[in-house]
Parts: C-alpha cells; structure tokens; sequence
C-alpha cells in the first residue's frame, strides 16, 4: 500500500472526523432510520431513503478513513526547523511578481490540502515548483489560469 504523507496536524483531524463519524453520526442516521420506518410503507417513504442514503455516504467515507490513517506516514514538521529548503510541511511566503501580492501557503498531504485556508496539496502545481527552492529564489507556476511567477520571501517549519 502507498504510504499517505501528513502533517500531525492533519492526522489528528483524520482522527476526530473518524470519531465523529463512528460515534456520532452512524447513531444519528441509525435513529432517523428507525423513526423512518415507523412512519410506514417503506417503498414511498422519502425519509426513509434519505437516511438510508445518509448511512452509505457515512460508511463510505467511514472506510475511507481508516484507509487514509492506515496508510498515514506523519512527518514531524518541527523536526525539520532550521532547514531553509523548501520540503514538505514548509510554510512559505510569496510575492506574486506582477501584483506585488503577498501570498503564505503550508505544503501538506493530500487528504489535508485547503487551499482556502492556505494549505495546498503536495502534488499542486504550486507545490511542486517550489520544492527544492530557497529564500529568495524566483518560482515559475504553471497554472490552469496560466503562468504565474513568484519570488520566495520565507521558509518556516512550525
């Protein structure tokens, strides 16, 4: 099986959702189940197939996760302190060269990339041009929108 790279940070919430999932959720769905079928036929029930709907979407999601935290290879991110070669776990600072944007990004696994909260995917387009690159190197990006060209401000594993 191929090993999954993640933060600690992104296990421990791999973790919390499995919980949530097996704790919470699955005892939820079993009880709308159950008042579903007291409310009669079950071939015309929408209630009934919405929450039996629900429970394969849990399920499957359910088996998901423990795939992904079977296969976890967590990386200890702080270890890597001192380093000022961009890697996995890094957190990096960039200026976008035409607009003088200032942009932070954490290079993560994948089951913990959100790019909206600044945390891409190791095999982003992003990621992968900047690995390898230090302080104040100049980064071309080939993304969908077209190419982008940053200069690297700071490297920090934290």
């Amino acid at each position: 099986m191929e090993k999954v790279p993640m933060t600690p940070g992104g296990f421990a919430a791999l973790e919390a959702e499995l919980k949530d999932r097996q704790q919470v959720q699955r005892q939820r769905i079993i009880e709308a189940i159950s008042e579903a079928r007291a409310l009669g036929d079950l071939s015309e029930n929408a209630e009934y197939h919405a929450a039996k709907e629900a429970q394969s979407l849990n399920e499957g999601r359910i088996q998901e996760l423990e795939s992904l935290i079977g296969r976890a290879d967590i990386i200890d991110v702080s270890k890597l302190a001192g380093s000022d070669t961009i890697k996995f776990g890094a957190t990096v600072k960039l200026i976008d060269d035409d607009t003088e944007e200032e942009k932070s990004y954490q290079i993560v696994g994948e089951p913990e990339s959100d790019v909206k909260s600044g945390k891409v995917s190791i095999g982003s387009p992003i990621a992968r041009a900047l690995i390898g690159k230090k302080v104040g190197d100049s980064v071309q990006v080939n993304t969908p929108g077209g190419g982008k060209s940053y200069e690297v401000v700071s490297v920090d594993f934290r």
